[in-house]
């Protein structure tokens, strides 16, 4: 489905929340998947994402259940999970393959993952090599490609893994094989990388040691410890609040609220960028939930300017460097973003597709060509000052939701808008997105 958003006029005014956090979501149904007892979880996301974690645990012997106000999941222990009748689609969710990956790796079973046309072109291999130290194989296509089957290891022995580089999948990854694997592992991370499994495993009562190294992280822990079932509150996706913050700083007269929203240290990035571009960005109501602190952030109109983004904070706002080049495209002056090799590897290149789409908005934008070059240097002008094409912009999505999102939002102002390719895949990560827009009076034209 094509959607179309035009210049909007109409303030965004007033208090909302946005669709609870991906990356606790999918880590929330694990860890209930695995306690012992029935696990209460309010806020879970219910994008197509998130409900493909939920249908591979099923599919492995844990019941899960929509209630009226919660989802409720009965845990089946850490050694409990049982081979999976059917293969396991991830859609196109790379979060869900990764962890699920891991997880099953000490379970003596065969598993068969797929998933759909995108996911099935990103590189799975950064997982596959600390899955094959801890005994289990895998059959897969060239290059780490889906489909692939792991044979899990029959006796899983512990590893210790020096991440190559800064990945909260792969680190989750070999975190979730260590839970039923006896013995220590330890990951050596040489920067830190959102720590949501870490925190929730605290939550939940583990033992996880975590030391600082030079600027990274040795995390150990010893597996098989057993833990008995929680409740889980999600907050709000930072991720997906970041569409509406940008818009709300991009439109004249602008002032929201954004209720309950988390702002892990770890994946505050963006805010700090806004921050410093000028953005009047203000946190309310401080508070920790499960061990993850959340606030309710207040965003006015704001003008701003242009910054240099340092490669060290890339890991803390990976997700959200689609929106953060439509402020910059609005800024006054020279944003350079760098550290952004991850983006090459998402859903999409997104480096490369966001590049496009701002060249076809009339922006200048200029990314890295080489293996090392990995920046995107956007040319801002202030509001309303870009040199703006004469029709409708169409912008291409390689079926990638943040390209989708971020596009849309610089259609609010463009003068004759902005045509997205597919929105779609909106709905794996924030299936509310056009209705909350909506609710401010602004609304997407489907064509």
């Amino acid at each position: 489905m094509k959607l179309c958003s035009q210049k909007n006029d109409v303030a965004l005014l007033g208090e909302i929340t946005v669709a609870g956090d991906k990356s606790i979501s999918h880590r929330s149904l694990i860890f209930a998947a695995l306690a012992h007892g029935k696990s209460k979880i309010t806020g879970l996301l219910e994008g197509e994402d998130v409900l493909k974690t939920a249908a591979a645990l099923r599919l492995m012997g844990v019941e899960i259940e929509r209630k009226k106000d919660f989802w409720e999941v009965s845990g089946v222990g850490v050694a409990g999970l049982s081979e999976p009748e059917d293969v396991l689609d991830m859609g196109n969710s790379g979060t869900a393959a990764r962890l699920m990956a891991g997880l099953i790796t000490p379970y003596n079973f065969t598993s068969f993952f797929t998933g759909d046309a995108s996911l099935r072109k990103r590189p799975m291999g950064r997982v596959f090599e600390p899955i094959n130290q801890f005994g289990a194989k895998i059959i897969s296509r060239q290059n780490g490609l889906m489909p692939f089957a792991i044979i899990g290891a029959k006796d899983a022995l512990p590893i210790e893994y020096k991440m190559k580089m800064a990945s909260a999948q792969v680190k989750s990854c070999i975190l979730l094989a260590s839970l039923a694997t006896r013995g220590t592992t330890t990951i050596f991370e040489p920067e830190k990388c959102r720590d949501h499994s870490e925190i929730m495993m605290r939550h939940l009562g583990l033992k996880i040691t975590t030391e600082n190294l030079n600027g990274g992280t040795k995390i150990s822990y010893s597996g098989l410890q057993e833990f008995d079932a929680k409740n889980f509150e999600i907050p709000g996706d930072i991720s997906s609040a970041a569409f509406l913050i940008t818009a709300a700083l991009l439109i004249k007269n602008s002032k929201i609220k954004i209720k309950n929203v988390g702002i892990n240290p770890l994946r505050d990035g963006l805010i700090t960028t806004l921050r410093e571009m000028g953005g009047k960005i203000i946190f309310e109501n401080e508070a920790e939930v499960g061990g993850e602190k959340v606030a309710d952030i207040l965003v006015e109109h704001s003008k701003l300017k242009g910054v240099e983004v340092p490669a060290s904070r890339a890991s803390s706002m990976i997700d959200e460097f689609p929106i953060l080049s439509i402020a910059a495209a609005n800024a006054d002056g020279i944003t350079k973003m760098n550290g952004l090799a991850e983006l090459k590897v998402k859903e999409s290149n997104r480096l490369l597709m966001i590049t496009n789409g701002l060249e076809a908005c009339g922006v200048a934008a200029k990314m890295g060509q080489g293996e090392k070059d990995d920046f995107l240097e956007v040319s801002g002008q202030p509001l309303g000052g870009i040199s703006q094409p004469k029709t409708l912009v169409k912008i291409s999505t390689a079926m990638d939701h943040r390209i989708a999102m971020s596009f849309l939002v610089m259609g609010l102002v463009m003068e004759n808008g902005v045509e997205i390719d597919n929105a779609e895949m909106i709905a794996t990560s924030f299936p509310t997105f056009e209705k909350i827009f909506a609710d401010f009076g602004v609304r997407f034209s489907a064509l």
